[in-house]
């Protein structure tokens, strides 16, 4: 992924419950930050989002776009939005690379281009934001039920 925001975490978690977690896009309202609603619009032959329309909260207003996924279970899902109104480009992938102690190291890339103007490095800050935001709800979310 030339020119995206890379980033990774440490996660006291199995490899199979981070992905367990990342896949159900359902519930990401429920744990990742800015995320407002999502809807499973179509899905793979074994129950997994194929593809899901996401309303996110954008710095000036709500943005709207698809994302098709692909998975390789647990190791790694990645997305490619469908261009549309608000998003012209959007890739992204989770890794899960489960480490000797038991724990996962979670590496996140995302690229972005928005269809309305904004400048390139808030772009990437906004890009970091999001990343990083991302690898802490997924962390907190998993921790969360690791523990029940």
């Amino acid at each position: 992924m030339a020119e995206s925001t890379v980033q990774s975490i440490e996660i006291s978690a199995p490899a199979e419950l981070l992905f367990e977690v990342a896949a159900d896009v359902e519930r990401y309202p429920e744990w990742a930050t800015g995320v407002r609603r999502v809807e499973v619009l179509e899905r793979t032959p074994d129950g997994m989002a194929h593809r899901a329309h996401f309303v996110v909260e954008g710095m000036v207003k709500e943005i709207e776009y698809d994302l098709v996924y692909d998975y390789d279970p647990p190791r790694r899902m990645s997305w490619v939005a469908e261009p549309g109104e608000d998003i012209t480009l959007m890739e992204g992938s989770y890794d899960f690379k489960p480490l000797e102690d038991g724990a996962t190291e979670v590496v996140y890339g995302l690229r972005a281009e928005i269809a309305f103007k904004i400048p390139g490095f808030l772009r990437r800050q906004v890009e970091k934001q999001i990343v990083g935001t991302a690898l802490r709800g997924l962390r907190s979310r998993a921790e969360e039920l690791a523990d029940d």
